[in-house]
């Protein structure tokens, strides 16, 4: 069998993690700070954890330079939770900020001092708002996306979901591109003579389909507030792989297990002015009544922020593992932070691209260049050839290459280019793909 430094782990997630951070891990698993007690043992509210907690959160704002009007949240049930959980939070806000002056309105026109009525006349009003204005839009460009448009439609209803942009229009049902913005169907804002969007959502890094957004796109830039779009980023598979303007987003979310740590945790970045005290959450009362769903309270960000992510039992091992993969970007990189973890992943990434785009008769890279993933390079071998592919992950394998093989729904070859992977592991694989190829052409 072999060790783990013969070997270069590509899997998709969960992904590698740096050997230094798992050999840290393996002795507080077992002992922490020589309290006698495993890191996984000890009570999530012990001044450990809060410590831990604490650390992360500084860690990752060091890294992304997240700004002070902004929270960051640790959550558990992985990207998927959250396809559900920014739906229920932002209609939620959506629904109190057109409710908020529309219950004002309502009663300085009626006069009306009951309660009750209020509610009822209120009730009325924000329903045809709700079936008129309503929008919830999604870019969807890859696998990911699409599962989160359909989990939104399962949860509102498809009336509320406006798919803006579906790249396999394009593509004759491909996901291989991003189409122009120009070809984007928007929700119009208020300055564009409409009322806008709840939330403007997309997926960075598509991992099935090894399609990147380049940078963040000009066409969701506000200007002032009337012009601003709410947007809603998945970055579970590019996050602290280059840097980002969090400036821009409403909210961020990212699971673990590719580029942070390990399976269990999510991290969730959200601005401080869609939480309470200055957006309140709506009442689960209205939202019932306007036929709205109301957040399971472990999904719920108010409850999550009000508790310091720590309303239930919190993986606390999984909290200190992102944060030590965190720590060793930050010593790694030093002042450069995350320019320098830019450079790399995108170094490994040109070295392995110009291999096989060197071999065009063997290797056929899946998306179109301008919008290849850095991270996840998908490509077929022999045109998709099953057998041709199958010699090729063997091949592999037996040069401690391992974790190559495709999604299962779309099949061939998924290199998975996360922070872990080093230089030396890039390397190795190129030249695999070059001696593969010219054994092909022989």
């Amino acid at each position: 069998m072999p060790s783990r430094s013969e070997v270069t782990y590509f899997g998709p997630g969960p992904a590698a993690l740096p050997t230094p951070v798992l050999e840290a891990a393996a002795e507080a698993l077992l002992n922490y700070q020589s309290t006698g007690v495993g890191l996984a043992e000890h009570s999530h509210r012990s001044p450990f954890a809060n410590k831990i907690l604490s650390d992360t959160k500084n860690y990752l704002k060091e890294l992304l330079e997240v700004p002070d009007d902004y929270e960051i949240l640790f959550m558990q049930g992985g990207g998927s939770a959250e396809f559900s959980a920014v739906v229920y939070h932002m209609v939620s806000v959506w629904v109190e900020r057109h409710a908020r002056p529309l219950k004002h309105d309502i009663i300085s026109r009626h006069a009306i001092s009951s309660p009750e009525r209020v509610h009822q006349e209120l009730v009325v009003e924000m329903r045809k708002l709700v079936r008129e204005e309503l929008k919830l839009d999604y870019l969807v460009t890859g696998s990911w996306s699409l599962k989160a448009s359909q989990e939104a439609a399962r949860l509102v209803g498809e009336e509320y979901v406006h798919i803006a942009l579906d790249a396999r229009d394009a593509t004759e049902g491909e996901f291989i591109d991003i189409p122009g913005e120009d070809t984007w169907e928007l929700t119009p804002t208020r300055k564009e003579g409409g009322t806008g969007a709840a939330m403007v959502y997309y997926c960075d890094n598509e991992t099935v389909d090894g399609v990147e957004f380049p940078g963040f796109p000009r066409c969701l830039e506000s200007q002032d507030e009337d012009g601003e779009r709410l947007v809603v980023a998945d970055m579970s598979s590019n996050i602290l792989s280059r840097r980002v303007n969090v400036k821009k987003f409403a909210i961020i979310f990212a699971a673990a297990q590719k580029n942070v740590g390990s399976t269990g945790l999510t991290l969730v970045i959200i601005r401080k002015s869609l939480l309470p005290p200055q957006t309140a959450t709506s009442s689960p009362r209205i939202l019932r009544d306007l036929g709205l769903p109301v957040a399971p309270i472990i999904l719920d960000f108010a409850t999550m922020a009000k508790n310091n992510s720590l309303y239930n039992t919190l993986p606390i091992f999984d909290v200190w593992i992102a944060g030590q993969v965190m720590h060793s970007l930050l010593t790694g990189f030093g002042d450069r932070k995350l320019a320098g973890q830019e450079e790399m992943a995108s170094a490994k990434a040109e070295l392995l691209y110009s291999v096989l785009d060197k071999y065009p008769g063997v290797y056929t890279v899946v998306p179109n260049k301008n919008v290849r993933s850095r991270m996840n390079l998908c490509f077929r071998v022999a045109g998709g050839e099953e057998e041709v592919e199958k010699k090729w992950l063997k091949g592999a394998e037996e040069r401690g290459l391992l974790g190559l093989k495709g999604h299962r729904s779309v099949g061939g070859i998924r290199i998975s280019n996360y922070n872990p992977i080093p230089m030396e592991g890039a390397q190795k694989l190129a030249q695999y793909i070059e001696d593969f190829a010219k054994k092909s052409v022989e």
